[in-house]
């Protein structure tokens, strides 16, 4: 939610990399409530009102953070519906292997009820588009035959997502080729 740009010299990108470097390690180690502009601006180097030309409030800032943190798009949805949906989960691993991101997604659950506003647009932003990539490719898949007719899809995509973070949670790392794993179990290779 960045604001539009006035007259006057272009934006610094590189300044604008490290307000959001600043404001998504606050926001992870001191939370919504903790994170301020002064000291955002001053862990990045510049002043509040360069800050401000950015992003009018800590609300817009709190939502580029957010917005900032799917670092690899989704894929394009082309292929067979089993690689469409290994490659979803493969891009959600790499996602997720970006440093903080589990953490930073622990401090906005936990600001939900302070500031449901962030939550939401995380799940706008990031969950809802890959639910639905991976709903789609699993469709499909029983379409072509390839899944069972009689699969609850959103008890699939509920459990192919869900089961990276159970496994974070249960041992601390994601091991590498788990999304091939994890959809292997649902969806054998023929």
């Amino acid at each position: 939610m960045q604001s539009r740009q006035g007259p006057g010299r272009p934006r610094d990108p590189e300044l604008d990399k490290a307000i959001l470097a600043a404001a998504e390690r606050q926001l992870r180690r001191r939370g919504y409530a903790g994170m301020s502009l002064e000291s955002v601006a001053a862990a990045a180097g510049t002043t509040v009102p360069s800050l401000r030309r950015r992003y009018r409030d800590r609300r817009a800032l709190g939502a580029a953070v957010v917005d900032s943190l799917r670092v690899i798009p989704l894929p394009e949805t082309n292929g067979s519906p089993r690689n469409r949906a290994q490659a979803i989960l493969e891009n959600f691993e790499r996602n997720l292997r970006r440093p903080h991101s589990i953490a930073t997604l622990g401090t906005i659950m936990a600001e939900a009820e302070r500031n449901p506003g962030l939550l939401e647009r995380f799940r706008v932003r990031l969950v809802q588009p890959r639910r639905a990539a991976l709903r789609e490719a699993l469709t499909d898949g029983i379409s072509a035959g390839e899944l069972r007719a009689e699969i609850d899809i959103d008890a699939a995509v509920s459990m192919l997502i869900g089961s990276f973070y159970a496994h974070y949670l249960g041992g601390g790392q994601i091991p590498q080729g788990w999304a091939a794993r994890a959809l292997a179990a649902l969806w054998p290779v023929s």
